[in-house]
């Protein structure tokens, strides 16, 4: 397996780094500045690039890199993504370093947005975040809630690399869905302890996430309770529940 660290950029965004030995991928570079930085001090050469959807925030900076290294470019199919080399829709395997890395379609934030799964861990850009998910851009809720079930569906110790360090802010409104929950406010207080030292909060573990995640959460009591009073004529369907919790996050 791949080694797996990562590369601040922007105000909140990760783009993570890949490496085995002195051979590297990127995922969701958009900026080239920090990546150039990082490989050039380590010492890297730049194989590829995995692109989970078509935000100038993560894709902004392959044209730059693609004009420093001769990169494959793995991307949405169905969205403009510059440089594209690899056009992907969901369902493949690809080779990364090496190791076998399964594409998934999850739609809902973007409409062709991708997650990418190696063993153990899920490179899932802006459909999940740490106790939150995407807003719904171009997807309707019934599509994120899918997606989001699918990635759920995968096993609990699977580490969640997602793109922004939203985390501490997600929590306040997780707690505002479900203030009693005992597991949610001890992430609470672990995530503040890692801010505060100036460490991330990501990745993030999925069995943590289906505890304390109110949009993972939606055929849970609390959760279809707290929908229901902020939409007493909410069906129990998830599809509903999370449109009305996706809903009220907007506005939070």
């Amino acid at each position: 397996m791949f080694e797996i660290s990562l590369i601040p950029a922007f105000k909140d965004n990760y783009i993570w780094l890949l490496t085995r030995g002195k051979r590297a991928v990127v995922v969701d570079p958009g900026d080239a500045a920090p990546v150039i930085a990082r490989l050039e001090a380590d010492d890297l050469t730049l194989e590829g690039i995995l692109i989970t959807h078509h935000h100038a925030d993560h894709q902004g900076g392959i044209a730059e890199l693609k004009a420093r290294w001769p990169v494959e470019v793995f991307a949405p199919a169905n969205e403009s993504i510059t440089g594209c080399t690899r056009p992907l829709s969901g369902g493949e395997q690809i080779d990364i370093l090496g190791q076998t890395v399964d594409v998934m379609a999850v739609p809902g934030h973007t409409l062709g947005h991708l997650a990418y799964i190696a063993p153990g861990a899920l490179f899932c850009g802006d459909t999940l975040f740490g106790a939150g998910c995407g807003r719904l851009f171009e997807g309707t809720p019934e599509q994120m809630s899918a997606s989001l079930d699918t990635i759920a569906a995968l096993p609990d110790d699977t580490l969640a690399y997602c793109a922004h360090e939203y985390t501490e802010m997600n929590l306040r409104f997780a707690l505002a869905v479900e203030p009693e929950n005992a597991a949610l406010q001890a992430r609470v207080a672990k995530v503040a302890a890692l801010r505060a030292a100036g460490r991330p909060s990501v990745p993030l573990t999925l069995g943590e996430e289906k505890a304390t995640n109110p949009f993972l959460r939606c055929a849970e009591p609390a959760v279809i309770a707290a929908a229901e009073k902020q939409n007493p004529t909410v069906n129990r369907k998830k599809a509903s529940i999370f449109k009305t919790i996706r809903s009220w996050r907007n506005d939070f």
